[in-house]
């Protein structure tokens, strides 16, 4: 017999709200039960590719310049999720990690701080010792990252001892195969799960969006993951190709667009994996602006999961003031 599910997730967070196109009365009535939140995904509008693809192409040729991109630059360096997700990590790798995100260009101390410092559990206190007192956040992935392959108890565990250890935010993954499977539910469940365990601290739901295949899976997941309690929802863990992308990217900042509009509640966005240059960034940076609004151009509302971009923003910012390109030495790669 199949489990009954508590549908407890993210209700409380839903005002009544008309959902006519989607053939729900409101979308805290969506989870009250398995077929309605399947009717729902199933039902939300289909995502032109070639449009999408094409949007994305044309916001990707803006060109900002001078004070705009001093402004952007410094915008971008402030969104950066600094990353080391290594087998190999060692607390001495995440001191120098941590010494870079609070003072990433030691030469020039008007160079803004990094918004979060991103490593595995083990590592949280580490990382929240060496950033105490200066407002940059430790994140840390969870749920059996990057697979997400483990039991539902473990996952929760996980979690807990990320918060324990102090993590200010925890990036979890979604059971790729339970949603490409139409397992809504359950990767309903799991998120809802997730969030309890996490408490007051803000969770990034990792959609994987290199395995969801269609824009279409990626619409609904992101909706899904708003659904049971994302305060971000996150493009990629890093580890599969492709990650990031401007297209989903977009695809997922109308999708907080819209959820915004029904409900007004604001969930960030963080495309992770693959950004490693300024020029980059700031396609991004536009199509934030472009597509979800100005609102969400925040830390609070949008992140790069990254390391080696940040870098290259140093150098375009040094290029910026001085005229000169530093040498290829002139950073850290940590």
């Amino acid at each position: 017999m199949q489990r009954e599910r508590s549908w407890a997730g993210n209700r409380s967070r839903l005002p009544r709200v008309t959902t006519t196109d989607t053939g729900v009365d409101s979308l805290a009535d969506v989870t009250s039960s398995e077929d309605r939140l399947r009717r729902f995904l199933l039902g939300l509008p289909g995502v032109d590719q070639v449009g999408a693809e094409a949007r994305a192409a044309a916001l990707s040729t803006r060109s900002i310049k001078t004070t705009a991109k001093a402004y952007a630059l410094d915008l971008a360096i402030q969104m950066i999720d600094l990353t080391t997700l290594e087998g190999s990590d060692t607390p001495g790798k995440v001191r120098a990690l941590c010494a870079k995100a609070k003072r990433p260009d030691p030469a020039d101390p008007t160079a803004p701080q990094v918004a979060a410092v991103c490593v595995y559990p083990d590592l949280v206190a580490t990382a929240k010792f060496e950033l105490r007192g200066t407002g940059i956040n430790v994140a840390s992935v969870a749920t059996a990252f990057p697979s997400g392959r483990s039991s539902l108890a473990i996952k929760q565990q996980d979690t807990r001892d990320a918060v324990a250890a102090g993590a200010d935010e925890v990036d979890m993954v979604i059971d790729r195969g339970a949603f490409l499977s139409g397992r809504y539910g359950l990767v309903f469940d799991e998120i809802a799960a997730i969030r309890e365990a996490a408490g007051d601290t803000h969770l990034k739901v990792i959609l994987e969006t290199g395995e969801l295949v269609t824009y279409d899976n990626v619409r609904r997941a992101s909706w899904l993951a708003m659904l049971a309690g994302a305060d971000f929802i996150k493009t990629s863990t890093g580890k599969v190709s492709p990650a990031a992308t401007l297209p989903v990217t977009l695809v997922m900042l109308e999708a907080v667009r819209d959820y915004h509009e029904a409900t007004g509640l604001h969930i960030g966005v963080k495309p992770a994996g693959g950004i490693r240059t300024a020029k980059d960034a700031i396609k991004y940076l536009v199509t934030v602006n472009e597509t979800a609004g100005p609102d969400w151009l925040d830390p609070e509302l949008f992140r790069f999961g990254a390391s080696s971009l940040l870098n290259d923003l140093l150098m375009q910012r040094t290029k910026l003031a001085t005229g000169n390109y530093p040498g290829p030495d002139y950073f850290t790669l940590d």
